[in-house]
């Protein structure tokens, strides 16, 4: 297991859907591990497969980090919301888009339909915020970053700050 690079917006593997794993082999398995440890390094509560550069349909989520909601920890691949209910509203942050983050409407529950790592379909049920978590990571096997689901003047501010970050990251990857 190792921790990889996490790939920055806007990086084109970020902007393309995903393609669905069609073995669950050694290496699908070396690159869950790999997410995890990714993942638990940079502090996250989950990870979609192209946030690694790897374009793959899988996502991982454990909401156990973050205090006081739901604990989850799931390993999803291929996975697809099958249903959904409610609205709920959630300020959105994603390691791949550092240093910004914006209000999403999501649903509020969620149906998915996914493989596990042993490779058997199962059916999970989310709600509140697990249910934002497997939503934003989903986008991803989309080709979509959260910043796609802001409209109007909050999408520019959101863009303008998010452009001032990439700049100052590019003068500290210059100065070292």
């Amino acid at each position: 297991m190792a921790k990889r690079e996490i790939v920055i917006y806007p990086h084109e593997v970020l902007k393309k859907p995903t393609q669905k794993v069609e073995n669950i082999d050694d290496n699908i398995i070396k690159i869950v591990n790999d997410m995890w440890d990714t993942m638990y390094e940079d502090n996250g509560v989950g990870l979609a497969c192209n946030q690694i550069g790897e374009s793959l349909s899988i996502v991982i989520i454990d909401t156990s980090i973050k205090e006081g909601v739901q604990p989850v920890k799931l390993t999803l691949i291929n996975p697809e919301i099958i249903a959904s209910e409610g609205k709920q509203t959630y300020k959105e942050a994603c390691l791949s888009v550092p240093g910004v983050a914006a209000e999403v409407e999501r649903a509020y529950w969620v149906k998915v339909k996914a493989l596990t790592p042993k490779g058997q379909e199962e059916i999970f049920e989310f709600e509140g915020f697990p249910a934002v978590v497997v939503q934003h990571e989903l986008d991803h096997l989309q080709g979509k970053v959260f910043l796609d689901r802001l409209k109007g003047l909050k999408r520019r501010l959101t863009l303008d700050k998010y452009k001032k970050v990439l700049k100052k990251l590019e003068r500290i990857k210059n100065q070292s």
